[in-house]
């Protein structure tokens, strides 16, 4: 069994979808080359499967187009733009066997039973389910279901395969297992792939480019490195692990800015234009605190270690300063609740991103209240995807 990339490239040109007047997702722009592997990222509520129904035909535009190199696709309907999908309950028949289920497609097609029979047994051998071939959908495990949705829509050779958090009803040692799977069957038949996950470290993991949406509009595309090591905006930031958010004011200008704010002072990295006086988002990731031992100048921060996770060879610590400031670790060190700790952090991964327009989460307070302790930002999102 082969890739059958039928296009050069998949082209998005300003696409939305709107539910009742409100928009469920705004001016997508995207390029997809054949052979490459997409991953759609961001919370609940960001759009990311409202875009991939979209590619599939199951909602209608209500603005954009859809391009395969040159042939506009968003006005055909599902069946003939020759898309496979894999769903995230599986949908899989049950009154039928895993070979059935396989060639159903096939069937409807009204190919030769030859052929038919060919291809079923290839797509079977490619998800290693010889064994299984026989058996119904309810005397599967849910990897081996999962397997079976995979196998549905490769074998029909589809220019593009789209899969809509196909992972997230198995267990972590099942996720782990089927991410390596998918990617390896990406890999061997060529394929064209738009993946919809909210977890970014399974889209980090198997993608080429991530899309990261959110309400509706793309925040940011790259590749994994860029998005993990370069993110666009603090939004980004929180949702590729860099879980303390920090909200501060700019004390000095300049590449490596100072920022300031209920009892800290840190150099950090400015990842995007600011001023002095401005608020901004410090954001580092837990495992960028380093608990320093002795007291020391610089990029330090005092702190009581409140809660301490065992987590095989490291620790995930949450711990707080005395304005408040709650922090979150990942060490090797051996902590315990009621420790007095340094935790330093390199300027240039304290990354500082322009707060922007949108009101902060009402439980942070302004800088400035002299009573309120200053707390972590979290991402919000809606309902749905």
């Amino acid at each position: 069994m082969t890739g059958t990339a039928t296009f050069d490239q998949l082209r998005l040109d300003g696409v939305g979808r709107s539910f009742g007047g409100h928009d469920a997702l705004r001016d997508l722009d995207l390029s997809v080359r054949a052979g490459e592997f997409i991953a759609l990222l961001g919370p609940s509520g960001c759009g990311k499967s409202t875009a991939l129904n979209c590619l599939a035909g199951l909602l209608p535009l209500t603005a954009g187009s859809i391009w395969q190199d040159d042939r506009r696709i968003d006005t055909l309907p599902p069946e003939r733009r020759g898309f496979g999908m894999v769903f995230q309950n599986y949908a899989l028949f049950p009154h039928l066997t895993v070979r059935g289920n396989i060639a159903f497609g096939l069937q409807m097609r009204r190919l030769p039973k030859a052929e038919i029979a060919q291809r079923t047994a290839d797509a079977i051998k490619l998800v290693q389910l010889e064994e299984h071939a026989g058996k119904l959908p309810g005397q599967l495990s849910g990897g081996q279901q999962q397997r079976v949705a995979i196998a549905r829509a490769v074998v029909l050779e589809p220019s593009l395969v789209l899969m809509d958090e196909p992972l997230s009803n198995l267990d972590a040692k099942l996720r782990l297992e089927m991410r390596t799977e998918i990617r390896r069957l990406h890999q061997s038949l060529g394929l064209t792939t738009v993946y919809v996950t909210h977890d970014q470290e399974e889209a980090l993991s198997m993608a080429d480019r991530l899309v990261v949406l959110r309400k509706g509009q793309v925040q940011q595309i790259g590749t994994p490195e860029e998005l993990h090591t370069r993110p666009a905006n603090w939004h980004v930031a929180d949702f590729m692990g860099f879980r303390n958010l920090l909200q501060l004011t700019v004390a000095e200008e300049g590449r490596q800015v100072v920022v300031e704010g209920n009892g800290v002072r840190l150099a950090a990295t400015a990842m995007t234009p600011v001023r002095q006086g401005d608020q901004v988002v410090a954001a580092v990731r837990p495992e960028d605190l380093v608990i320093a031992g002795p007291a020391q100048d610089g990029n330090v921060l005092r702190a009581e270690v409140e809660v301490v996770e065992y987590q095989g060879r490291e620790l995930a610590v949450e711990a707080i300063t005395e304005h408040g400031l709650r922090l979150h670790i990942r060490t090797p060190d051996r902590v315990a609740a009621g420790d007095a700790v340094s935790v330093s952090v390199a300027p240039d991964r304290l990354l500082v991103f322009d707060r922007g327009d949108e009101a902060l989460p009402a439980s942070t307070p302004a800088l400035g209240d002299p009573g309120a302790p200053e707390k972590v930002l979290s991402a919000t999102g809606g309902d749905g995807s």
